[in-house]
């Protein structure tokens, strides 16, 4: 397996500085290549990717002249803008370079195709450079011995060496990746920003040797990286609203997370877009590494959380996070004050909205509760092979237009339900859910049985993210302190090794541990769920009927193991704190938990919401229901079936 690119690419360290004096100063280069001037690979999502981070920093306090954005199409105002082809991104990052001094941040962007070609000098292990493609990007050739005007990690590293040398801060955020391991696309809504070695004019024959004597010093200094997937995964890009604006998945839950997060750290900032994309079509996961992902961001960032309104328009959408169907609290100040109404809103584009109702002397509003999760949308179906499948078809329901949660594909003779992407299997082989008869079930049966345990598992998911997960992510002190350990299995389920911290990749029959601690100052009600890649929710903690109320400064340990002969994909722990009420029942949310039997009942207030949410039931008289202040913390589980490729 080959590492993001960008650890090859600068393989060096960036720190933002946890307080940026007034006189450093922080400069961006932002490239996004939307059309490829040789290659037959456009991309629509770039140029808009680009021109949204350069908003972004510019949100942040970064001065207009300070960024160079090397795209096509419209840039905002003052900044420098340039072709994004190989002469003027090298040319603008030696300028960034010349300016900066020891205290200064530089941040390289990049939105577009990655690939890999073979490596020339030996420092790569996998016998391949990784390597970012300029508009003017074409194939190999023999002549240079590499891909012609290609962007090598090779060279960004020596760009970046000089800087970290003395004392300046580099960030590097890439949005494209260069590895198709384990996946097969199946032609979803969604486009990869990955370009196959043949169409580079690369052969199987051409990689470099394995050895890696060749191998460049380690860059060090202050630095951060940001990665769009992992280093096996395909980074995607999707149309919004009416596909008029496409962007790329990472870079528009990143934009919106920096844009509200005033005080977040780095580390901070990459959960809370991980949050964000575990909500939207693609099953890819963003990664980060530097010595100061525990840093604070530069700059500012947009404290107030509230937007102009004017009569019924709102100046804000679906990129400053807004949905159709979210209620709106409206004030007469950006700041402050008593509610002079509420509204639910619709008609979000990019930049704007339109509210229900309007109330005297309103100028600003903000979200009050989040829309309700929509309904399950499944796509067209995508057809493998040559097998029989009437039966499968028949059971699917139409298919919906534009983005689907889930793409039905028939292969081997049965239906497997990829995600929105439409790409089967990204985390291995069977990682996609297969769905499987059970006893006596038709097709027919199946398909609404795994398909309603998908919606609710899906809304449920979105409805915790909404409801207090995600505004909570960024919190400085948080309500429970977690640490998650793992005991590997060693020979079966019945004897596992030391307890190691979890790195988030577990086999079959590993143990993992939660150890969880009540920060807040409150006492707090504590579930833990857990949902797995059939879309099945389980109720892991409390159990066998005690008490789930955590007094302040006091914890627990809870443990779950990997089921034998579990297959690759990737699961999730879902740990909800919910703040006592002393007069009250304590929020035992195990009743979230999947079954008809256990979702009727609805025992606590919180479950009570969160239900409604996802039932469409929480508005009366145009007003929606506060949400309970609970708080959500997630854990992705990759289940890898392979002592080999697990350790």
């Amino acid at each position: 397996m080959i590492r993001p690119i960008l650890t090859l690419v600068f393989a060096l360290p960036l720190a933002l500085c946890a307080q940026i004096a007034r006189a450093d100063v922080v400069r961006a280069v932002l490239v996004g290549v939307g059309d490829y001037l040789v290659l037959d690979a456009d991309l629509k999502g770039p140029p808009a990717d680009a021109v949204l981070m350069a908003q972004t920093l510019m949100a942040r306090g970064v001065a207009a002249g300070d960024i160079t954005v090397l795209t096509t199409g419209d840039v905002p105002d003052g900044v420098v803008r340039g072709a994004p082809e190989k002469a003027p991104i090298m040319a603008a990052l030696a300028a960034v370079a010349g300016k900066s001094a020891s205290g200064d941040t530089v941040v390289f962007y990049f939105s577009g195709h990655g690939a890999q070609a073979p490596d020339l000098n030996g420092d790569e292990g996998g016998g391949y450079d990784e390597i970012l493609l300029p508009a003017d990007a074409s194939g190999w050739k023999g002549a240079i011995g590499s891909v012609e005007n290609a962007l090598i990690d090779d060279e960004l590293a020596d760009w970046a060496r000089p800087l970290l040398a003395r004392g300046v801060k580099v960030v590097g955020i890439v949005d494209a990746c260069h590895s198709a391991t384990g996946f097969r696309a199946l032609g979803g809504a969604g486009v990869a920003r990955w370009v196959p070695p043949e169409a580079l004019g690369l052969t199987d024959d051409m990689a470099g040797d394995d050895t890696v004597d060749g191998a460049s010093d380690p860059l060090e200094g202050d630095f951060v990286f940001l990665y769009s997937s992992q280093s096996d995964q395909r980074s995607f890009e999707y149309p919004l609203g009416d596909g008029a604006v496409w962007h790329g998945e990472f870079t528009l839950r990143l934009a919106d997370v920096l844009t509200h997060a005033p005080d977040a750290s780095w580390r901070q900032v990459l959960a809370a877009t991980s949050d964000s994309m575990a909500q939207g079509p693609a099953r890819q996961q963003p990664d980060a590494e530097g010595p100061l992902l525990g840093a604070p961001v530069f700059g500012t960032g947009r404290v107030q959380g509230r937007y102009g309104v004017d009569g019924v328009a709102v100046k804000a959408g679906f990129l400053d996070g807004l949905t159709d169907g979210a209620t709106m609290a409206l004030f007469g100040a950006a700041a402050g004050g008593q509610a002079l109404g509420a509204a639910t809103i619709s008609g979000v584009t990019a930049r704007s909205a339109t509210l229900s109702t309007t109330a005297q002397g309103a100028n600003w509003a903000e979200v009050s509760a989040p829309a309700p999760p929509p309904e399950l949308r499944v796509g067209a179906a995508v057809i493998r092979d040559s097998g029989a499948y009437a039966a499968w078809l028949s059971a699917l329901p139409d298919p919906v237009a534009g983005p689907a949660d889930l793409v039905p594909v028939l292969i081997d003779g049965g239906l497997v339900l990829a995600g929105g992407d439409g790409v089967l299997d990204p985390a291995g082989p069977g990682s996609s859910p297969r769905v499987m008869l059970q006893t006596g079930e038709t097709e027919a049966n199946a398909v609404a049985r795994v398909l309603g345990d998908a919606a609710y598992a899906l809304r449920l998911r979105a409805a915790l993210a909404g409801g207090g997960g995600k505004a909570r992510t960024l919190t400085a002190r948080p309500v429970l302190q977690t640490e998650v350990t793992r005991r590997a299995a060693l020979g079966g389920c019945d004897h596992v090794g030391d307890a190691v911290p979890f790195a988030g990749v577990a086999a079959p029959c590993d143990q993992l541990w939660l150890q969880v601690k009540n920060t807040s100052g409150k006492d707090q009600d504590v579930t833990i769920l857990y949902l797995d890649k059939a879309f099945k929710i389980s109720a892991l903690w409390p159990n066998r009927g005690l008490s789930n109320r955590i007094a302040a400064g006091e914890g627990f340990r809870a443990g779950l193991q990997i089921e034998p002969g579990s297959t690759a994909g990737l699961e999730e722990i879902w740990l909800i704190a919910v703040p006592a009420d002393p007069t009250g029942p304590r929020a035992d949310l195990s009743d979230l938990a999947s079954g008809a039997a256990t979702r009727a009942s609805r025992a606590s207030g919180t479950a009570n919401w969160l239900l409604g949410q996802m039932d469409g039931e929480v508005t009366t008289r145009g007003f929606a229901m506060t949400p309970p202040p609970f708080v959500l913390i997630r854990q992705v589980v990759r289940i890898v079936p392979t002592l080999a490729a697990r350790d």
